[in-house]
């Protein structure tokens, strides 16, 4: 990943969604804007300090809303612009368009468009934030993917849901699986244990036996086995994780419930248009 800081903030890009292809001496024909944001240079304070959007973890709403327009002003998007969701840890997918802008989606973890400057829009903290672009058929998603989300089926599903929506084809797919809490510290019980044995076959190699007996889990390969097993090959993992890295990001295991969410935002560009940050 790239790091950047712009209007104060400080932010992480993908490279695989920057480069140009192979031979064009240009961008993708379809150019992605996005920005993986950290927690630095926004408005909350305390343990919310200082860029978090979410609404729902007891932070001040003026700051959080102050947030939200940082950065969209950051990305050079109106935040009209935006398509949002109320994460539920499940498997829903929805397919949004301009009339969505400005909405809340209820009970759904990830989003779909092929609409350019439809800005998608999800808040984490220890879970994995999946970009998808195709660049032929000129379609993105976003997935948030927890270890719920994960076993429940999000991201074959965000992938299932741009092959019916949009014709997309997994093997054209880029991926780009953000920062989210590594198996350095995600230490799990056998409640996560059972169902990711029920999920995965071989599920061994997913998890590392600790000194202490512990188990821990390896959010970030699990997700980026689904999407090989979907056919997606094309995939960036940031390998940052959320746990050892509090000083850029939120980690709700790390800082034991009591902090806030980093935003990650994706949108097309129209055709012409480079992409990047504004």
């Amino acid at each position: 990943m790239i790091r950047s800081t712009a209007n104060g903030l400080v932010y992480y890009q993908f490279a695989t969604l920057l480069r140009p292809e192979p031979g064009e001496g240009s961008a993708h024909d379809a150019a992605v804007r996005h920005a993986v944001f950290t927690r630095l240079g926004g408005r909350s304070q305390g343990a919310f300090a200082s860029l978090n959007v979410g609404g729902l973890v007891g932070d001040d709403p003026a700051a959080v809303q102050a947030n939200h327009e940082l950065l969209c002003a950051c990305l050079g998007l109106p935040l009209a612009a935006v398509v949002t969701a109320r994460q539920v840890h499940g498997a829903h997918v929805a397919a949004v368009r301009s009339s969505d802008q400005g909405t809340v989606v209820p009970a759904t973890d990830a989003l779909i468009t092929d609409q350019p400057g439809v800005a998608l829009l999800l808040r984490f903290a220890d879970c994995a934030p999946v970009v998808l672009y195709d660049p032929r058929r000129r379609a993105i998603g976003l997935a948030h993917a927890g270890w719920r989300g994960l076993v429940a089926g999000v991201v074959p599903g965000a992938v299932a849901a741009l092959q019916t929506a949009f014709g997309c084809r997994p093997a054209d797919l880029i991926a780009a699986v953000g920062p989210a809490i590594g198996p350095c510290c995600y230490e799990v019980g056998t409640d996560v244990v059972a169902e990711v044995e029920r999920t995965f076959a071989e599920p061994g190699s997913l998890f590392a036996r600790q000194p202490d007996g512990a188990l821990h889990f390896d959010l970030p390969a699990a997700v980026r086995r689904q999407l090989r097993h979907c056919g997606v090959a094309q995939i960036e993992d940031s390998g940052l994780c959320t746990g050892c890295h509090t000083d850029e990001f939120y980690s709700h295991r790390a800082e034991r419930g009591r902090t806030g969410r980093f935003a990650v935002i994706v949108a097309l560009e129209p055709e012409g248009r480079s992409p990047g940050i504004m």
